[in-house]
């Protein structure tokens, strides 16, 4: 079997202990082909855009769905995993640069970081869509992938995070460990992009015609094809399947087959919470359209499921379908949100990621079997969840500052939006 680095906390996330080793085919094998299941993401995010778009900036989307993966991998090679899992201080990491110096057993770990930082790009081109340069999106995909996400992975996820190590305190004798929990991203990878998705849209502006140049209402701009969309998200719940047992690290070692199956169980009933809630929300007056709506409902799913990521592997099944719910929840009032400060998300990203992750950084020390306050209502418990909004005000300050920066800067530079020709045809020369 696989051997482990030993543990020095309880019910962290694995990925930071991986050893799989060269010589250990089996484990390696089998790790590095459910990892590989991770990859399908993009693929679903990619058909997700493309239907959510219209017809003639179809191609664009597609590119530059791709090139997050090209530009994202020579950005986390070069730069980003040295950043976040290199040797150096609590705040960030300062070796592997380049893959220099990284040991051969390492590689399968990089893979599997790389894939998340991919997703933490990728999150944000929906929100960008039908109007954004195709400079500034390889610049932007380039630094989200390499410096943004990448410093917030070293907090939370590697050995000498100030995040994840937290403080040891006292409890009747007993010395605790207490830090930022977040088993597969729900405030790592999904709030980060979900944050930079809002900051990027916002500095933007919304597509032309997107609001009503009258009395500001917002006026509906449909995609050109639902059963694109509708495909991009039923392969994004795949690979949320993966994307959250995966983050075990291990599928070979005593507990780990236990731990994965938990993951995905809750990924499951979270989904449903989340889609149950949408619909029944989206057909009140209230909060929605009054309708059935699919896409909502679809949106919805896609929201619970980021919303357990953070807590999947240590709930009890009827707190990952609450999870989903307060998802759902959240989807719904963030989307609100969005529309009221008249900001163009065409996918809805920041209320799927931001909106979820949020939920899932405070759900971990609510619902957790092991220290949550439903289960406690202690002090010990109270201290779990300080950390988990001490780490959450952490990763929002992070990227909201940087992608300020970021995406003001591409602005002022006049190179982040396209011109008005093109984007009244199509994006094809830009």
């Amino acid at each position: 079997m696989c051997e482990n680095f030993t543990k020095t906390k309880t019910k962290l996330p694995i990925s930071q202990y991986i050893c799989i080793t060269l010589t250990n085919r089996p484990c390696s094998l089998y790790y590095v082909c459910f990892v590989t299941l991770l990859t399908v993401m993009q693929a679903g995010f990619a058909f997700l855009e493309a239907g959510a778009v219209r017809s003639r900036n179809t191609v664009n989307i597609l590119i530059k769905n791709a090139l997050d993966s090209f530009f994202g991998g020579v950005s986390y090679w070069l730069v980003g995993y040295a950043l976040a899992f290199g040797k150096g201080n609590p705040f960030i990491g300062a070796s592997y640069f380049a893959h220099s110096g990284l040991p051969a057993t390492m590689y399968a770990h990089w893979f599997f970081q790389f894939v998340f930082a991919a997703t933490a790009a990728t999150i944000v081109s929906g929100a960008v869509a039908e109007r954004c340069d195709f400079t500034a999106y390889i610049i932007y995909s380039s630094v989200v992938t390499g410096f943004i996400y990448p410093v917030v992975t070293h907090w939370a996820w590697s050995e000498e995070g100030w995040l994840v190590n937290g403080r040891t305190y006292q409890f009747d004798g007993e010395l605790v460990d207490i830090g930022y929990n977040d088993f597969a991203g729900s405030g790592v990878v999904h709030m980060v992009g979900g944050i930079a998705t809002f900051v990027g849209a916002l500095a933007l502006g919304p597509r032309i015609g997107r609001f009503d140049k009258g009395d500001g209402s917002p006026v509906e701009i449909r995609g050109h094809s639902i059963p694109f969309a509708s495909l991009g998200g039923f392969i994004l719940v795949f690979g949320f399947f993966a994307f959250n047992g995966s983050s075990q690290g291990s599928i070979s070692g005593e507990g780990d087959g236990a731990t994965v199956a938990l993951a995905v169980t809750n990924t499951v009933l979270a989904a449903s919470g989340g889609a149950f809630t949408t619909l029944v929300l989206n057909k009140t007056k209230y909060f929605g359209d009054s309708k059935w709506s699919f896409l909502t409902t679809l949106n919805g799913c896609l929201t619970g499921m980021v919303a357990v990521c953070a807590g999947c592997n240590q709930f009890k099944s009827y707190f990952g379908f609450i999870t989903g719910v307060l998802g759902g929840i959240a989807y719904m009032v963030t989307t609100w949100l969005v529309l009221k400060l008249k900001v163009d998300d065409p996918l809805d990203a920041t209320a799927v990621h931001f909106g979820g992750g949020v939920v899932g950084v405070l759900t971990v020390p609510l619902f957790s079997y092991d220290y949550g306050v439903f289960y406690n209502w202690d002090v010990k418990s109270g201290y779990y969840l300080a950390w988990q909004v001490a780490g959450l005000a952490a990763i929002f300050s992070w990227a909201a500052v940087l992608s300020l920066v970021l995406f003001f800067s591409l602005k002022k530079l006049n190179i982040f939006r396209v011109p008005y020709e093109y984007e009244v045809k199509d994006l094809s020369g830009v």
